[in-house]
């Protein structure tokens, strides 16, 4: 019976990392989608300069 906890345990502990990434894949998409191209951009550039890769 210990096998069998240990199974269930480890399958439900394996599906939380699968579940967040899904969660936070459509809210990446679902707010990517409603933002404004230049609002976008200009957050994408900002990100390039602090980072130190060089955009223009």
């Amino acid at each position: 019976m210990a096998t069998q906890t240990q199974t269930a345990s480890a399958s439900r502990a394996g599906i939380l990392p699968v579940m967040f990434a899904v969660v936070l894949g459509l809210g990446i998409i679902t707010l990517t989608g409603h933002v404004q191209a230049a609002a976008l951009h200009d957050a994408a550039h900002d990100v390039r300069h602090a980072t130190g890769f060089p955009c223009h």
